[in-house]
């Protein structure tokens, strides 16, 4: 079976998980518990793994579009019998509005076929495979027309509005017809086994208030700058990528979409990051609200806890787990025969000197909200983190790529390193008697003078990735964001201008390195960044313009595209490409902003 372009594929998300819906009606990934929890639905990655697929038994054109300022799909199929319009949501909890959006979510899928003109027949195929395809359920008819499919730990319960649903099997095949004017509506619930019940939501009614539940949330959160759309739409999928309950943002929603199609870097990207933490925090606050980022700020420090002699974990689980011990699903064959598949991810273990800055960065942030004189436990927590930072900057690490070979000396690690011990200089006053903000700018200006000489090279005439290094790499662009140099500095503007000439495209893409097959959409975006930086806004506003032209028809971006043929690739949708989009479109609104 041929995999569908990962730009084929739709986003809901009911702020408690997630599902990918196909342009050809099938939903091909759900993980209905919670974003990082095993699938019921995996045919992305495997064509037996399980899938939901709704559509007309005729081919035609389709187009479709989200309901303004939601993750609710409208799809239209027009076929020879005529057209239907089916509408995807993962329910919301029923009268959530504002910031309660998430907090209860029912996980129930919700599928709504409206009949637009003529007399369509529709087909209804329903396969679920839990834990990523493992399990097979048994399926019972249920008097009420429905059908219940258990196994293992799991419960799924499917019905359709006046439709007498039959078991075949182990699946479920379902053909009706739709009538201009006529709706049928669908409702899958999951549950645990051995807990309450799957909840039975009225599909047509529950889609609606889902989608006021959206709409009331956005209408709460305002963004002045330029590319409105766009940003709105990003701001929404990031929304969509948020856990609720903690406020940890998602990488992406998927595991193991391939940065090249057959390839073997196929990571899970379902947990949250905090080497992206200022990034993500800048985003949120531009683009949705305070409230957004000091959830984030607080899921990361509870997270983190009392700061020891271990390095902090580049990322946590959702909930704040720390071990995300990796294992590979040898069971799946992988998007387009992709492997391995892989969950959970070992990138956990590694030491990287970045995290520490990125989070005394997001305290100088929020330093306005927090007041003048921090609590105890942040106290502590930013002491700690520049004490590691003191300690522990001349040590190599795996970089921003999470290298897997040896480790190095990455600048984007050392110029992080600065990041932190700058910002705890600047936060000493609230920090209390155990500051030591003499001894860590010491230690901060000695950073910035070993990075100065260390990261150039002569023989490049740019920043290199690493220390002794002599490749090009993109994290470089880092340094003038970061504010560590200018990027009118003639050596940091002549790196980005090597880095645009060597490693960009035409259209608007950038390379995290030579050898790199795809263009990395926040690199991209990060070069836009510096040519503003640079005083080249017009420049850049093309650049950026071109960038967005690599987006799906939905306005959602994977990790990496293709250089050739344009393909979307990676974990999709990627929160870090949508972060880029707007961050660039604030810089391009306001050069100033920091």
């Amino acid at each position: 079976m041929r995999s569908p372009a990962i730009s084929d594929y739709g986003f809901l998300s009911d702020c408690r998980s997630g599902a990918l819906v196909g342009r050809d009606g099938s939903v091909d990934w759900w993980c209905p518990d919670r974003f990082d929890a095993p699938s019921v639905f995996a045919r992305l990655l495997d064509p037996a793994a399980g899938h939901w697929r709704i559509a007309p038994l005729a081919t035609g054109r389709v187009e479709r579009a989200y309901r303004p300022d939601t993750l609710v799909l409208r799809t239209v199929h027009h076929t020879p019998e005529g057209s239907v319009a089916v509408t995807d949501a993962l329910a919301a909890e029923l009268g959530a509005r504002g910031h309660q959006l998430g907090m209860n979510s029912p996980a129930v899928l919700l599928r709504v076929v409206e009949g637009l003109s003529g007399r369509v027949r529709m087909r209804l195929d329903f396969a679920p495979r839990p834990e990523y395809g493992l399990l097979t359920p048994h399926l019972h008819e249920q008097p009420d027309g429905g059908v219940l499919a258990v196994a293992g730990p799991v419960t799924l319960s499917l019905h359709g509005t006046g439709q007498q649903l039959r078991a075949d099997g182990n699946q479920v095949t379902h053909t009706f017809e739709v009538a201009a004017g006529q709706q049928v509506g669908f409702d899958l619930a999951y549950a645990p086994l051995y807990g309450n019940p799957p909840a039975r939501l009225d599909p047509i009614s529950r889609v609606e208030d889902t989608a006021q539940a959206w709409g009331a949330y956005r209408e709460s959160h305002h963004y002045p700058g330029q590319y409105r759309v766009q940003v709105r739409n990003s701001a929404t999928v990031l929304t969509g990528l948020t856990y609720a309950r903690s406020g940890a943002v998602a990488a992406a929603l998927t595991t193991s979409l391939p940065e090249q199609t057959g390839g073997d870097r196929n990571y899970d990207y379902r947990f949250s990051w905090l080497r992206d933490f200022s990034m993500t925090m800048r985003a949120l606050w531009v683009a949705a609200c305070p409230d957004e980022a000091s959830r984030l700020f607080g899921w990361a420090a509870r997270s983190i806890g009392r700061i020891g002699d271990q390095p902090v974990p580049v990322l946590f689980g959702l909930e704040g787990e720390r071990d995300l011990t990796e294992h590979e699903v040898v069971h799946l064959h992988g998007y387009a025969g992709s492997r391995p598949v892989r969950v959970g991810n070992d990138a956990w273990r590694q030491r990287q000197l970045d995290v520490p800055g990125e989070v005394i960065q997001a305290v100088w942030q929020l330093r306005d909200s927090l007041g003048e004189t921090l609590d105890e436990e942040l106290r502590e927590m930013v002491i700690g983190l520049a004490e590691q930072v003191a300690t522990t900057w001349r040590r190599p690490d795996r970089g921003m790529w999470e290298s897997r070979d040896a480790e190095r000396h990455y600048l984007s690690s050392k110029v992080l390193c600065w990041v932190g011990l700058h910002r705890a200089v600047q936060l000493a006053p609230r920090l209390g008697d155990r500051a030591d903000p003499r001894r860590w700018a010491g230690i901060r200006d000695e950073i910035r003078e070993t990075v100065l000489r260390e990261g150039w090279n002569d023989r490049v005439g740019a920043y290199t990735g690493a220390f002794d290094s002599a490749e090009l790499d993109a994290s470089v662009l880092f340094l003038p964001i970061m504010n560590f140099l200018p990027a009118t500095d003639p050596r940091m503007r002549a790196t980005i201008d090597l880095i645009g000439r060597e490693l960009g495209t035409d259209d608007g893409l950038v390379r995290r390195w030579s050898t790199d097959p795809a263009g990395f959409v926040l690199c991209s975006f990060w070069h836009v960044d510096c040519l503003i930086k640079a005083g080249e806004t017009e420049r850049a506003r093309t650049l950026f313009e071109k960038i967005l032209g690599h987006a799906n028809d939905l306005g959602l971006f994977a990790e990496q595209i293709d250089l050739d043929s344009g393909a979307q690739l990676g974990n999709m949708p990627q929160a870090l490409s949508h972060i880029g989009l707007i961050n660039a479109a604030w810089r391009l609104t306001d050069p100033t902003a920091d």
